[in-house]
């Protein structure tokens, strides 16, 4: 029997008979050697990959500018290696007043102290000079060159001060960047308001009318991915001495980690991400269901983007996706909002999003895109109201989804492939032959 459809603190069961399910993706099972957070980080910085160890690169008078996430990746658990990593420096020599900790706000607000305090510990906080990246004062912004893209790369000059910058983060994958971690700590995290708009509307095939660039999406590290490459030309021109970033599980526990060269080490992190969550697939099928994951992953409909992205990899041109998610918080932006309802058609909706590029309005035209392009049902306490004009279906339960997609499928039920987690499986179609 299929697994139940997690919604909110609720599931749904799957109502369609066995010869109908053509799969029923799961992440992997990876093992993985049992270790405490502290004992993965030490680990890392003891077995660098494609580098000396950091005590080794660093030299007492030198400056070091350790950048970290904002707390919007709180899920990251900077406080449990930022204390390390400090410890590190400090026995190379590298006083307190000589390291600056730079946080990666991208375009995300400033922060409060005990936001500050929670990210480092205090004990870090008290040492350690901390500040917010803001990437509107031009003030601490300094020119470093244009990409080959066109981006004009504007980096936040305390960092480019100082004699050392590493990057720390986690590596997830990202349904524009292809991951998170790795160069995103330079662009868009310390970046300047111009140069985040421009790489990120390389999301955006050029021309207006032309619509999302298909090579940006999770898992693409190619240079077919234009977002990502023109992170990379970013981050080389800041030219980063080390890295960490960390690898965490479903229940967001820290579970490895990677040190060493800011590509090679953070590439190995992006392999085990793909071993854990990226599942083969035979087929697409003409019917995806699947569930962003239930409570707390479905708190709002803006975090149920990865569930889409990763159904559409599976789904049939043309096909029927059900999206099960409660979204009891709501829509969880504006700009989504915005883009959904405020616009009447997709030309506008494109118009107004490279005028003003957000995550967030990509997100919103990613909705709308893929109800044009497919049966996009959506189960969720959201009402249909919220959709605007677009084509998105919305229903209560799962039962009335599957009931819809019948009368939408000419009065018959369609083989599925089943994702009773969403948001964290992204499926990988086999070649054929």
């Amino acid at each position: 029997m299929a697994e139940a459809m997690k919604y909110g603190h609720e599931e749904f069961e799957v109502h369609l008979p066995a010869e109908l399910i053509a799969a029923e993706l799961e992440p992997n099972h990876v093992d993985l050697p049992q270790r405490t957070v502290a004992e993965h980080i030490h680990y890392a910085l003891e077995h660098p990959i494609d580098s000396r160890p950091l005590k080794e690169l660093v030299k007492p008078g030198e400056t070091v500018c350790i950048i970290i996430s904002d707390v919007t990746r709180r899920w990251q658990a900077p406080e449990t290696y930022i204390p390390i990593l400090v410890e590190e420096l400090e026995s190379a020599g590298i006083r307190d007043e000589d390291m600056l900790i730079l946080s990666a706000t991208g375009t995300h607000r400033r922060q409060t102290v005990e936001e500050h305090i929670g990210l480092v510990t205090k004990a870090m906080y008290d040492r350690i000079r901390l500040v917010d990246h803001q990437c509107t004062e031009e003030e601490y912004l300094k020119y470093v060159g244009t990409t080959s893209r066109g981006t004009p790369v504007w980096l936040d000059k305390r960092a480019l001060e100082c004699d050392h910058i590493i990057l720390t983060g986690g590596v997830v994958h990202h349904f524009m960047a292809g991951f998170g971690g790795g160069r995103k700590s330079i662009l868009p995290g310390i970046a300047g308001q111009e140069t985040i708009m421009k790489n990120h509307n390389l999301a955006l095939n050029p021309g207006l009318g032309a619509g999302s660039n298909p090579e940006v999406r999770s898992a693409n590290l190619t240079d077919s991915n234009p977002v990502h490459a023109d992170m990379m030309e970013a981050c080389a021109m800041a030219d980063p001495t080390f890295l960490i970033n960390v690898v965490v599980n479903d229940n967001q526990e820290i579970i490895s980690a990677f040190a060493g060269n800011w590509i090679t080490a953070h590439k190995a992190a992006c392999n085990l991400v793909d071993q854990m969550y990226r599942v083969s697939v035979k087929e697409r099928t003409p019917m995806v269901i699947a569930s962003a994951g239930g409570y707390p992953k479905d708190l709002n409909f803006y975090q149920t983007i990865k569930t889409l992205r990763n159904a559409e990899e599976v789904v049939e041109d043309g096909g029927t996706i059900i999206l099960i998610t409660k979204s009891d918080e709501g829509i969880g932006s504006d700009d989504v909002e915005r883009i959904l309802s405020a616009y009447p058609t997709m030309l506008e909706r494109e118009k107004a999003l490279r005028a003003d590029f957000s995550i967030g309005a990509l997100t919103g035209y990613l909705y709308a895109e893929a109800a044009e392009n497919y049966h996009l049902i959506v189960v969720t306490s959201l009402s249909q109201d919220q959709f605007g004009s677009a084509k998105i279906h919305v229903v209560k339960t799962l039962d009335e989804a599957l009931a819809l997609s019948r009368t939408l499928n000419g009065g018959k039920d369609l083989r599925a492939t089943l994702m009773p987690h969403g948001a964290n499986t992204l499926p990988k179609l086999q070649k054929q032959g």
